[in-house]
């Protein structure tokens, strides 16, 4: 019996690899995204680290320059997480287009593979038909030979 050779075995390789490297992308993406949503996390605690130094500051007797450098401080830290928000929306954003990526590459090997099923259904059917028709035909040459 012959075995069954799909001659787009190649092309259902390459969508293979393809949803694969999709995955490799998706899972960088979301990595990047925990990474800036952990920076971010950071700085808020920074931030509210030296909003009580501040307040405590503010409590006790302290010269105003340091009141201000305080102050100056807690400025620089709401303007790196203002610009933090920024690079965690693109990190999001870059993380949903990689999930829409993977998603149209699974839905492209799910149709080749598909296909694939298709021919080797069509392949496994002409076979039996095949053996089908040499059964029949060794059958009718039996009935034709007179028996002794």
């Amino acid at each position: 019996m012959a075995s069954f050779r799909y001659s787009f075995q190649r092309v259902v390789d390459l969508k293979s690899s393809e949803k694969t490297q999709a995955e490799w992308m998706l899972s960088s993406a979301i990595g990047a995204l925990v990474e800036e949503e952990l920076s971010l996390e950071q700085l808020h605690r920074k931030q509210r680290e030296w909003e009580d130094k501040l307040h405590d500051a503010s409590q006790t007797a302290v010269p105003l320059s340091e009141l201000q450098v305080i102050q100056q401080y807690l400025d620089y830290l709401v303007s790196c997480i203002a610009s933090k928000v920024k690079d965690v929306l693109h990190a999001q954003k870059a993380v949903d287009q990689s999930r829409l990526k993977l998603s149209d590459r699974m839905k492209d090997e799910k149709k080749w593979l598909k296909a694939k099923d298709h021919a080797r259904e069509r392949f496994q059917y002409a076979v039996q038909l095949k053996e089908q028709n040499e059964l029949d035909e060794m059958a009718s040459v039996r009935f034709m030979i007179p028996t002794p």
